[in-house]
């Protein structure tokens, strides 16, 4: 097993970038897995392939599905990596009330794989499995804890939660060192494209920019627990690197609504969000979960972890990036 060793699932994501971008700065030789049935957006880790001394050197991908043990087991016992961080998986939450099956099948039973495949091996890895606020689902504490009760209201909170039930019992039942890292909404310039978050960021710097007229979105009056994706991605970090395995809340311990990223992404590129805004419907989820809102202590406490950038800046950020990408195509 070599320490500085990781494998990461999900790598061409918004998170996978970021960590790998940060395991990389801490001098780890990097494997990723990318999915090999998809059309691969890999322009979040471009400047990782642009840099010659990284790519194929201290960077690599590796093609492999979550339902294909074979090929997973196959990197795993090439590369022995010292850690793994599992982040793939279908992670948009009104999509997984279309496809339920396939949602259940890669965020649950692709988790339960790489777990025993894991336990197969002579010198098991640190795992640590990204699981959602999306598990505690109408909680009756407020803010959360790593005690509060799981209690799902969608296909994707109730995979995640079975992922997070077994990577505790793999850790008490087979002694493997695998944290549940409990996060909730974090935000980037890297977010996918069918987030509410971006939506608006990028609405904003359209509407700015005469491309479009209005933003028509459900309900703006809910709220979430939002923070910036690269803390989150260290938090990932520093779970692995503490002597015990546990489960970790990675929050900011505040609440902000749609409507307030709205003010404060328009407000960016000087227009007033109400008058570009228009409700549909069609936008308005089953079951929206509500009162979700994080205690991070324990993770301040017992690993030190701190977040650099507040609510209003990360928008900012995201609104800029927008900006700078339809400049870039005029």
């Amino acid at each position: 097993m070599q320490s500085k060793t990781a494998l990461i699932t999900g790598i061409t994501g918004q998170d996978g970038s970021y960590l790998a971008e940060f395991l990389l700065s801490q001098d780890y030789e990097v494997h990723g897995l990318v999915r090999r049935t998809s059309m691969i957006e890999r322009s979040r880790l471009q400047p990782l392939f642009d840099d010659k001394s990284l790519y194929r050197k201290r960077l690599h991908l590796h093609y492999a599905d979550l339902d294909d043990p074979t090929t997973i087991r196959r990197v795993l016992t090439k590369v022995q990596p010292g850690e793994v961080y599992h982040l793939a998986g279908q992670s948009h939450v009104g999509l997984s009330f279309e496809i339920p099956e396939s949602t259940c099948e890669l965020t649950a039973m692709g988790t339960l794989r790489l777990l025993e495949m894991l336990r197969d091996l002579p010198a098991p890895p640190r795992i640590f499995h990204a699981a959602s606020s999306e598990i505690f689902g109408h909680p009756q504490d407020m803010p959360q804890t790593e005690q509060t009760p799981l209690n799902p209201s969608n296909p994707y909170a109730c995979a995640k939660a079975f992922a997070v039930h077994l990577v505790r019992v793999y850790r008490d039942s087979f002694k493997l060192h695998a944290v549940n890292g409990i996060l909730y909404n974090h935000e980037s310039p890297r977010r996918g494209d069918g987030f509410v978050t971006r939506k608006i960021c990028r609405a904003a710097a359209r509407i700015a920019a005469g491309l479009e007229d209005h933003l028509s979105m459900g309900d703006i009056s809910g709220q979430r627990d939002w923070g910036y994706a690269p803390d989150y991605v260290k938090g990932m970090w520093l779970s692995l690197q503490h002597d015990t395995a546990e489960d970790y809340i990675f929050a900011t311990g505040k609440l902000h609504s749609v409507q307030n990223v709205l003010e404060v992404a328009f407000a960016r590129v000087g227009l007033d969000w109400q008058s570009c805004y228009r409700r549909d419907e069609r936008f308005i989820r089953p079951s929206d979960p509500t009162r979700l809102v994080g205690d991070p202590s324990k993770a301040e406490t017992v690993l030190g972890w701190q977040r650099t950038v507040s609510f209003v800046q990360m928008i900012e950020e995201m609104v800029d990036s927008e900006v700078k990408l339809i400049s870039s195509k005029e």
